[in-house]
């Protein structure tokens, strides 16, 4: 698979930060009204195209008199609130130039923690596609906070793509892909594919976001290592150049890397929270890890934390060192009594595994 996968991808993802939509500061009604553009001209060839936009508390700066963005969570809260409407009101009218209808959507790292929300945003998406709708994706930054939120809107694509079971993902940034240095210098050299770890040695990922927004390349590294674990490719491009980069012929490309993975699975590995810990023996590591075999009670060694059957729980080595997350059969209180003890020795109803192979995910 290569570039042709972001041209002929018929769903795509396109994530756009803040910086790439304001201007000292403020948000921009030019900057905004290129990227529909770009984005309707897509719709218009028949692709469906779901938006994850930053820049909600970008637009509340100037409306409550701010001179830059706040650093306190209560104000960065009340700057979302009043910055998220003009947000959606402002793609609403450029997207209506194009006779398109938006829809929007917004999270909070809580909702897809919980796997019965993640199902319903799945839902929700998946309608708003059918009916023609442009979906535009955010985080709630009205209700969320430091512990619970995803740390930046790349992330939140990431999750997204595969939530929608995109075709590739786009991340539009302020620079036009990856490079070894600082792009402004001229021995930086620009990174054109990345097909593994290998290629981002030199890579220079310590590059801050900007000022009115979280996002750095780090980040977006990230984004990109998740998607293309879940087959999912991505392209990192200049906002700048999103006609181009939605036709795959600009920026860095992600090879993707891994199988198209299972929602639950992937929900687990990257979206859940793990309520507990279950410290395993060598030989149960050497089952779930090499063998994805099931966990059963024989080779658990130690339980921490307060879960109920259904829960997502680690999976952990003597020496803390979780090798996986999975759905874990019993709850807490039960599995003290059944540790390390054969299947064979406990009583009928609890002759069972605590993770059962389908329901885990080795990291």
């Amino acid at each position: 698979m290569n570039r042709e996968a972001i041209s002929t991808a018929h769903r795509v993802v396109v994530k756009v930060g803040s910086s790439s939509l304001t201007s000292s500061g403020r948000l921009d009604p030019e900057r905004l009204d290129r990227l529909v553009d770009a984005l309707a001209a897509q719709r218009t060839a028949g692709r469906q195209v779901v938006l994850v936009s930053s820049g909600a508390i970008a637009a509340g700066i100037e409306p409550l008199g701010l001179r830059a963005r706040p650093r306190d969570l209560a104000t960065q809260q009340a700057a979302a609130s009043v910055g998220q409407l003009l947000l959606v009101e402002r793609y609403a009218a450029s997207f209506a130039r194009h006779g398109l209808r938006v829809g929007q959507v917004l999270l909070t790292a809580d909702d897809l923690d919980r796997r019965g929300h993640y199902r319903n945003a799945n839902r929700t998406l998946e309608r708003l596609l059918a009916l023609g709708i442009a979906p535009i994706v955010n985080e709630n930054d009205t209700v969320a906070t430091h512990e619970i939120r995803f740390g930046d809107n790349d992330r939140l694509a990431a999750l997204v793509a595969h939530l929608v079971h995109a075709d590739a993902l786009v991340l539009l940034s302020d620079v036009d892909g990856l490079y070894t240095g600082n792009p402004r210098r001229s021995e930086a050299r620009l990174v054109a594919e990345v097909r593994g770890p290998e290629d981002l040695a030199d890579v220079d990922s310590r590059r801050s976001g900007s000022g009115v927004g979280l996002g750095g390349m780090a980040t977006k590294i990230e984004a990109a290592v998740m998607a293309t674990g879940a087959g999912i490719p991505v392209l990192l491009a200049a906002a700048t150049s999103v006609g181009e980069a939605l036709e795959g012929r600009t920026g860095t490309y992600f090879h993707p890397v891994g199988d198209r993975t299972a929602s639950r699975l992937f929900w687990l590995r990257h979206a859940s929270t793990p309520r507990g810990r279950l410290t395993l023996d060598r030989g149960a590591i050497v089952a779930v890890v090499n063998r994805r075999a099931s966990l059963l009670p024989a080779g658990i060694i130690g339980v921490s934390g307060d879960f109920d059957s259904g829960d997502p729980v680690d999976l952990a080595t003597a020496d803390g060192t979780v090798v996986a997350r999975g759905l874990v059969g019993y709850d807490a209180a039960d599995l003290p009594s059944l540790l390390g003890r054969k299947t064979g020795e406990l009583p009928a109803e609890f002759r069972r595994a605590v993770v059962h192979r389908d329901d885990l995910a080795v990291l």
